[in-house]
């Protein structure tokens, strides 16, 4: 007959195994693994105990023993190197449920593909930050350049165009890009004629409450025929102040707020929705991405002063 597990305890923080041997062998005592108290833990690991117990809750560290009287979490030493990879990826900000999705990763690959993702999610925003950064020095330097305005009367265009009523101001710019990627495609498989470059019409509670519809376009030779999840309509006739955009999207809202005084300043605005017309886009050596862009405020050129 095996022998059978009598007894499980802990003796001065090494987990033991009391065994029941078989008929005529002396009861045999198995040194299973050293166990770490919760503090002893957090100044092993450097992960505070607040952290421990926060990740208990969760999931994601759970401790290999806990005392049924007094509720003492027991940490086993082999614990140790996992509890540094959490707080190196936490370090990074990684979220939870992608941490989890490192440590149960099947293979190399699949942890690696977590990682490196996360990895490029921080480098973009670290590339807005630099941008920031830049633009608010220029800022603090004076080196704002003067805005020429132009005006102008645009006609009724037919467009093949993605609606979404209510887009967050923060993921404004994916979801153009999507937008985008998404007509290119439809105009591609319709073989329609572009003669315009990238749109789109922001409306005023977009600005104002940062959520709202955004409509991305493209115009096209005549109506189109409109496809999944995309509208054939034609955008109204506009008058509009006209300033050019180069830079990053971090200085767009300068450009915004030079239009927007010259507007004010002659009384020449009307309600509706800004437009944006994407002439050129590109990355800088090293740098963040740049555009020329139209910025389009509608007016009533009826009311201007000369």
């Amino acid at each position: 007959m095996g022998a059978i597990v009598s007894e499980n305890k802990r003796i001065n923080h090494v987990s033991v195994v009391f065994v029941d041997p078989p008929p005529g062998v002396g009861l045999t005592l198995v040194l299973v693994a050293t166990l770490l108290t919760i503090g002893d833990f957090s100044r092993t690991t450097h992960l505070s105990v607040k952290a421990l117990r926060y990740y208990h809750e969760v999931g994601l560290l759970e401790p290999a023993d806990i005392d049924a009287s007094s509720g003492y979490r027991f940490y086993a030493a082999s614990q140790v190197p996992i509890a540094h990879v959490i707080r190196r990826l936490r370090d990074l900000d990684m979220p939870l449920d992608q941490v989890r999705a490192v440590l149960e990763a099947p293979n190399v690959a699949a942890r690696d593909e977590v990682i490196v993702s996360h990895l490029e999610r921080m480098e973009k925003q670290l590339e807005q930050t630099q941008s920031t950064v830049s633009s608010l020095r220029a800022m603090l330097e004076g080196n704002a350049s003067n805005i020429a305005v132009e005006f102008r009367s645009v006609g009724p265009m037919h467009v093949l165009a993605v609606r979404d009523n209510e887009v967050p101001w923060d993921d404004a710019e994916a979801w153009l890009g999507r937008a985008f990627e998404q007509l290119a495609e439809a105009l591609d498989a319709a073989g329609a004629l572009r003669i315009g470059p990238d749109s789109a019409l922001y409306s005023p509670g977009f600005f104002e409450t940062h959520s709202g519809e955004v409509i991305a376009f493209v115009p096209v030779n005549a109506a189109p025929a409109a496809a999944a999840s995309l509208e054939a309509i034609e955008i109204p006739a506009a008058e509009v102040a006209v300033a050019v955009h180069e830079g990053s999207f971090a200085d767009l809202d300068q450009t915004y707020g030079a239009l927007g005084t010259f507007v004010a300043e002659r009384a020449i605005g009307v309600q509706g929705p800004i437009r944006e017309h994407y002439l050129e886009q590109g990355a800088e050596s090293d740098g963040p991405t740049t555009q020329v862009t139209e910025v389009c405020w509608p007016v009533a050129l009826e009311r201007r002063r000369t």
